[in-house]
């Protein structure tokens, strides 16, 4: 099997190598081809994933190219890892949109709008290089933020793909590690848009007996309450009104002014990432250094390897196991079109993920994941056809902005920050 990394100089590579390397029994690799435009970071990241490879006895070949349609020629997996404008771009996002009041962030509000006009015309131009040079039946893992909007620009555009985010692997993680007991037998009620989802049931698995569960959830929330909330960073007083967990990004809407009253006072997160990418380069290109570096779990990703291991093992080996993934909604919300994109539970096959079903959702979520899933589609909209009123019209319709005066600012805000990166707006 050939695994093709666009993006594949990105710091997050060693981890997926590591991964890789400790689960090669399950996924039977026999080419890691990593693809980057930035030859110098390719070179280190490539020259440590060949060395943390040849530790673990070589069980697949690393090979690094510029050339993307060398990189995709054959390849089994395509895995999408890209930042447009890489940590400058992102350091952007997360400060113009405090001119209209209004947070910075990389995937939610202006800035995660601002990242998908930059995103989505360079992965469908990805796309169609991997369309007529990968094999005929190549998946494509979009683990490219926005991830959901990524995803459903290249379903609507015929390919095979599917979107990847760890927040769900991650709660998996840590409610296995307060319930004390294996991973594996946790089991998420998780629903939602990507980054903006909920953990509505936490199913622990019978030893003798896999496929049942009960729900935990009640016993989490009464005895890990104020835990989880801290490591959400939200009010406890959230998850017990809902009898559920909110993602980390919920933060965003449940306690906006907080969250930008912290943004206007502390460094961005692009500042602290390139903080750290600049000291696991340093590492990265010591030629003694042939392990994943300690400083790798600052830079976030975590359990990304896991995730990405699991789901291609899945995917091609058709082991119709149950991940959870952005996939094509296909009636599993009834309030959203079927062709929008959405994060829950699926079962995975060598035909793709068939998205399990998640029950009615209490109104407060529904109407949120509506709202924002209306915005989505606006911006998608945008990304493709560009032009100001799209742009404005993705904006106002976005629950953080609302306000026709706000949506201009950050209209203005959001296209003199990014015409360099927009065709239609140069």
């Amino acid at each position: 099997m050939k695994l093709t990394v666009v993006g594949g100089g990105s710091t997050y590579t060693p981890e997926l190598v590591d991964g890789l390397c400790r689960l090669s029994g399950q996924l039977p690799v026999d080419e890691l081809c990593l693809v980057d435009p930035d030859a110098e970071r390719l070179a280190s990241v490539a020259g440590i994933s060949q060395r943390m490879t040849a530790r673990a006895g070589g069980p697949f070949a690393v090979t690094a190219t510029g050339d993307l349609t060398a990189g995709v020629t054959d390849a089994d997996v395509v895995l999408l890892q890209l930042r447009v404008g890489g940590q400058a771009a992102r350091h952007c996002d997360e400060t113009w949109p405090h001119e209209a009041g209004v947070i910075g962030q990389e995937t939610t509000g202006p800035g995660g709008f601002a990242k998908a006009l930059r995103t989505v015309p360079v992965v469908l131009d990805i796309a169609e290089t991997i369309r007529k040079h990968a094999k005929k039946d190549a998946w494509i893992i979009d683990f490219t933020n926005p991830v959901g909007i990524v995803t459903r620009v290249l379903l609507m555009a015929g390919h095979r793909a599917v979107g990847l985010c760890n927040v769900a692997i991650g709660f998996q993680r840590r409610f296995a590690n307060l319930l004390g007991v294996e991973h594996r037998h946790i089991r998420l009620g998780h629903v939602g848009l990507n980054h903006l989802t909920w953990e509505r049931a936490v199913y622990l698995a019978d030893p003798a007996d896999p496929a049942a569960g009960r729900d935990v959830l009640p016993e989490l929330l009464e005895h890990h309450l104020a835990t989880i909330a801290e490591e959400e960073e939200l009010p406890a007083a959230a998850l017990r009104l809902q009898h559920a967990v909110p993602s980390y990004y919920l933060r965003y809407y449940y306690a906006h002014d907080e969250v930008l009253r912290r943004q206007l006072a502390e460094p961005t997160r692009a500042e602290e990432v390139m903080d750290i990418e600049r000291a696991l380069l340093r590492q990265y290109a010591d030629p003694a250094v042939d392990t994943k570096p300690e400083e790798l779990a600052q830079r976030g990703g975590a359990f990304y390897s896991e995730a990405a291991v699991d789901l291609i093992a899945s995917l091609c080996g058709d082991v119709r196991d149950v991940q959870v993934v952005n996939v094509r909604n296909g009636g599993i919300l009834p309030f959203l079109p079927d062709d929008h994109v959405i994060e829950v539970p699926a079962t995975i096959a060598a035909g793709g993920p068939a998205a399990l079903a998640v029950g009615e959702l209490p109104g407060e979520m529904a109407g949120l994941i509506a709202h924002v899933a209306e915005y989505e589609r606006l911006a998608l909209s945008a990304a493709v056809r560009g032009g100001r009123d799209r742009v404005l019209r993705a904006l106002l319709a976005h629950p953080l902005v609302g306000q026709m005066d706000k949506a201009e600012r950050l209209t203005d805000l959001l296209l003199a920050h990014n015409a360099p990166y927009l065709a239609w707006a140069q």
